[in-house]
């Protein structure tokens, strides 16, 4: 997986870009949250677009990632999640859990 990162209005876009399945994943994606939480850049959308699979260890590092932001005052939410994805985080029960947008800007647009 690669991660590129952006800001908009505010809000910080990881752009995660291949398979998420754990191991440097986990740490690349924790790094970066925790530099936004230092930061004090608390609001986060996860662009999902680019992502082509996500195995359980990937959706643990989704939440593991909401978690963290959510105990450090902040709040993550999805932003163009593939049907393969939709598809797990329905099977999960994770839809529950997850605020997921069609778009970054409808994402970035619910945080005001």
């Amino acid at each position: 997986m690669k991660l590129s990162d952006r800001e908009q209005d505010g809000v910080v876009i990881l752009e995660p870009k291949g398979k998420i399945m754990g191991g440097p994943d986990a740490s690349l994606l924790h790094e970066k949250l925790h530099e936004c939480i230092e930061l004090d850049k608390k609001q986060v959308v996860i662009d999902l677009s680019k992502v082509d699979w996500m195995n359980s260890t990937g959706l643990g590092i989704l939440i593991s990632s909401y978690t963290t932001l959510r105990n450090n005052g902040g709040m993550l939410k999805l932003a163009n999640v593939t049907e393969k994805i939709q598809s797990l985080l329905t099977i999960t029960k994770l839809v529950t859990v997850f605020e997921a947008y069609d778009s970054v800007d409808d994402a970035i647009a619910s945080f005001k």
